[in-house]
């Protein structure tokens, strides 16, 4: 792109594609001329020259190639011939026999090469004064793959859990996939989605067999940079918006009802940093509570819920930037000035040790009382074991119908733990006694009993501070390897391996999560911009005793 722009140069690129990208970079095309004589491309395949004769020209003339490129073309021609013969033995043994290879095989050998990775055509142009626009997209529809390269969407009948395939066709029962949700200031909430077999018609009737719901679609809309258009129905491999759906989310799949059929959904993981935000003005509460119900119905991995203790509206999302990111569209899109707190780990609480306690509620009123009697003994598990509930006492001890009564109460007082009042994980809680009155007894009674008898046994049995531990993907150039690496050691980071990739080192890495804030901005200030990171979470570890003293713990 940018081949009018003062100091443009078709040959470095791509010799930087290669270099860098490690990529088969081949040109199909060669410009005419370059920076403010920039007019045109040539056509190496078809060996035609595409001139824009005016500068307010939006398609070009096609014309013979101008002679004093002709043999500048035959060279580009000649390497794009070799490097296509290459991925294909018939073109390799024509080429050797120095047969000519038609213009009809060269594209087909094209299209394979780059549908199997081994090639990555090459063409030029300038956007922004449509240059070359038209030849790139014949390229697109003359090399990349469409729907039907590709082999058959899998997914399961959620009737028997048997798998199902669907081929791309028209013929084929409907199956949809939503992949994003937006809320659209001009037509509400528009999802997007990608057909992957059959039709989807507008004004017709869809099911959804996640939610076991059924729901009409509006319109269907073709979407574009900077305009939509209406559209009656699409088929295989289109992506399109539709208006209507008010029950459907990001990873649903949509299909009819007579041939269902599940596709592979998106896993979204838990959020692992929260912020409090409040509106600056009494006028922007209302607009903000409205704001954030629409930004967390379009991502599902942000979490919108009011602390009960200080009445903060507290977001909690995947990291720093993304937190950053949806405050600035409360401020941009919404209009929400908001004053957003600083970031806040989700730490969370385990035990170390078992450790066994009774929990009695015992209440005398004028008519029945309350009466509950619970022992329970906590087993620590190992990490990731989540929280368990078993029994060891048979229904002659303690009748059955209080058993899940003891187990919701044992499950809402681990939400809070007693270290710095983090939600409790990787622990088991055993009923091992109880008693019961025949009058006084009720499932309410059982349910505080139990989660006295937990408090009284967690208190016991050694509560420790989790924190959550991120699984880092460093790519660096080489030469900014030891300063990368100086600055993981400095953030408690535990290296898993390095890799080196042309010219690159792929560094894995645990970091706890606490050592991650302002990472992006250091790294790209240690490395000029040129390395990239991700992270998510791997695992939750015990915190250092300095945390939990900062958390007054």
């Amino acid at each position: 792109n940018k081949m009018d722009r003062l100091g443009a140069d078709f040959a470095a690129p791509m010799a930087s594609e290669q270099r860098r990208l490690v990529a088969n970079a081949v040109a199909v095309q060669m410009p005419i001329g370059a920076e403010s004589s920039f007019r045109g491309m040539i056509d190496l395949v078809r060996r035609k020259a595409f001139i824009y004769e005016r500068e307010e020209a939006l398609e070009p003339t096609e014309a013979p190639i101008p002679e004093e490129l002709a043999r500048e073309a035959e060279d580009y021609r000649r390497r794009l011939v070799e490097k296509v013969a290459e991925t294909d033995e018939y073109l390799l043994t024509k080429y050797l026999n120095d047969e000519e290879i038609t213009e009809e095989e060269l594209m087909a050998g094209i299209r394979s090469a780059t549908i199997s990775l081994k090639m990555f055509p090459v063409l030029c142009g300038s956007a922004l004064r449509h240059r070359g626009i038209h030849p790139l997209l014949d390229a697109i529809v003359a090399y990349l793959p469409s729907p039907l390269d590709v082999p058959p969407v899998r997914g399961v009948n959620p009737k028997n859990g048997e798998e199902v395939e669907r081929e791309a066709s028209t013929e084929a029962p409907l199956t949809a996939l939503v992949f994003k949700v937006v809320s659209d200031q001009h037509v509400g909430r528009l999802v997007y989605l990608r057909v992957y077999s059959g039709t989807l018609k507008a004004g017709a009737m869809v099911y959804n067999p996640i939610r076991r719901e059924r729901e009409r679609v509006g319109r269907l809309l073709r979407m574009h940079a900077d305009h939509r258009a209406e559209i009656e129905a699409a088929g295989p491999g289109e992506i399109v918006g539709a208006i209507g759906l008010k029950k459907v989310f990001t990873g649903h799949t949509l299909c009819n009802e007579g041939d269902q059929i599940v596709l592979e959904s998106i896993v979204f993981p838990d959020p692992v940093l929260s912020v409090a935000v409040e509106p600056k003005t009494r006028a922007d509460q209302e607009k903000m509570d409205t704001a954030l119900m629409r930004l967390s119905d379009e991502d599902p991995t942000l979490r919108v819920r009011t602390d009960e203790e200080s009445g903060q509206v507290v977001l909690a999302g995947m990291g720093e930037l993304h937190l950053d990111v949806i405050v600035e569209r409360l401020r941009r899109e919404f209009s929400v000035e908001a004053t957003v707190g600083a970031p806040r780990v989700a730490y969370r609480e385990t035990i170390t040790r078992t450790a066994e306690a009774q929990g009695r509620f015992v209440r005398q009123t004028g008519g029945h009382g309350q009466y509950g009697d619970v022992s329970l003994r906590l087993e620590p598990l190992e990490r990731g074991g989540g929280v368990g509930f078993e029994t060891e006492i048979s229904g002659a001890r303690l009748p059955r119908e209080y058993w899940s009564a003891i187990e919701q109460g044992f499950r809402e007082a681990a939400q809070t733990g007693f270290v710095a009042g983090y939600p409790m994980l990787d622990l088991k809680a055993v009923l091992v006694d109880g008693s019961h009155h025949d009058v006084d007894s009720s499932e309410m009674a059982f349910k505080i009993a139990a989660s006295m008898a937990f408090k009284a046994a967690a208190k016991r049995a050694g509560p420790i501070l989790l924190e959550p531990v991120m699984q880092l993907e460093v790519v660096t150039p080489v030469e900014f390897l030891g300063e990368v690496l100086a600055d993981l050691s400095a953030r408690r980071s535990t290296i898993l391996s390095m890799e080196g990739q042309s010219g690159t080192q792929v560094i894995r890495a645990y970091v706890p999560l606490a050592e991650t804030f302002r990472y992006a901005t250091d790294l790209r200030s240690r490395t000029t911009g040129r390395a990239s990171f991700t992270q998510e979470l791997h695992h939750y570890a015990p915190a250092p005793s300095s945390d939990m003293m900062a958390l007054g713990a």
